[in-house]
């Protein structure tokens, strides 16, 4: 091989080398482009359409519209029809003239937007957090939120996951990123346990109590939890998912009552003063935190829609909207 061959072929490397660096980087900065556009406030949002609001005539129901993913609101006198003209979100409630989106983010490891909108269902705040969306609730008052994220799995039915449960308090914006470090009464005794964790929660009118559930060692607890003190304490095992009634006086949660991991719960109602309960007319294994839609109805998502059921444990279940999840009705 000569001196002007190696000289030659030393040449082309240099130039390969030079353009594969070129398009290395011109694909770090396409990446870095989209990921920058998708951390913008505001990137991957839909934000909602002038006029809709949370004001509706009364009956009227909020929710998620599985195929835009955005927010939708059916007013009784239109059964059969719907308006999705809100935000999007995964998980979505309302209350209180506040509403609450979270969104997951595309990208590895999961993360998630949390934010905050006012009555006319504009952005006021946006916070970026790990985990996937699961669970999100608005205070009567709109004055108090709370969401839980899978941190790792994204399932109840199994024992491999990990929760996260954040707390905001809007009119301080003091903010509790994760509430497992509340001080835990289990059986009249200080529970501390590594494996603690908390999710679904609901809170009561006065925006200081608020009810959870608590798992640890294998099993599941409704807490009462107090705020300005600081303190949780549980009250009944096998509950999940609460949701207090409007007159603070009911609980709907969803009960385990198989290990068959495919349909393990049943929705029940447990009266707080007597702590006795009772399951509902749904006999279905329902994965969701219903929602109080009046005194004496709860509706919650199954299988790719709305559906709503007497509280009292008579009737039967109905559907009442296809294609839906996340029911709130803004008190």
């Amino acid at each position: 091989m000569t001196e002007g061959t190696t000289a030659n072929g030393q040449a082309r490397r240099r130039l390969w080398a030079l353009v594969l660096g070129v398009l290395l980087l011109a694909g770090g900065a396409t990446a870095y482009t989209l990921r920058a556009a998708a951390d913008r406030p505001g990137a991957a949002a839909a934000p909602a359409d002038e006029g809709f609001t949370l004001d509706g005539p009364a009956g009227t129901l909020w929710f998620r519209d599985t195929a835009s993913g955005r927010v939708a609101r059916q007013e009784p006198s239109a059964p059969g029809g719907r308006a999705a003209l809100g935000p999007r979100c995964d998980r979505f409630h309302a209350a209180g003239g506040t509403a609450l989106c979270l969104q997951l983010r595309p990208g590895v490891p999961a993360r998630s937007y949390v934010i905050v909108l006012d009555r006319r269902l504009r952005e006021l705040r946006r916070m970026s957090l790990p985990g996937i969306p699961n669970r999100a609730r608005v205070s009567a008052s709109g004055r108090v939120l709370a969401w839980t994220t899978f941190a790792t799995g994204d399932s109840y039915a199994t024992s491999a996951f990990s929760t996260r449960t954040s707390i905001l308090d809007l009119r301080t914006g003091y903010l509790i990123k994760n509430i497992e470090q509340i001080p835990l009464t289990l059986n009249g005794r200080r529970h501390h346990a590594p494996d603690v964790n908390y999710w679904g929660v609901s809170f009561a009118r006065d925006d200081n109590r608020f009810y959870a559930t608590v798992s640890t060692q294998g099993r599941t607890h409704l807490v009462e939890g107090d705020l300005r003190a600081w303190k949780a304490r549980a009250l009944k095992e096998n509950v999940e998912c609460p949701s207090l009634s409007p007159d603070g006086t009911r609980i709907a949660y969803k009960k385990k009552v198989s290990e068959d991991t495919r349909a393990p719960w049943r929705l029940h109602v447990l009266d707080l003063a007597t702590l006795r309960e009772h399951p509902l007319a749904e006999s279905r294994s329902i994965d969701d935190q219903a929602a109080w839609t009046g005194p004496g109805t709860l509706a919650y998502a199954h299988e790719g829609a709305v559906w709503s059921v007497p509280a009292d444990g008579t009737g039967a279940p109905r559907r009442v909207v296809a294609g839906a999840s996340s029911p709130a009705v803004p008190r």
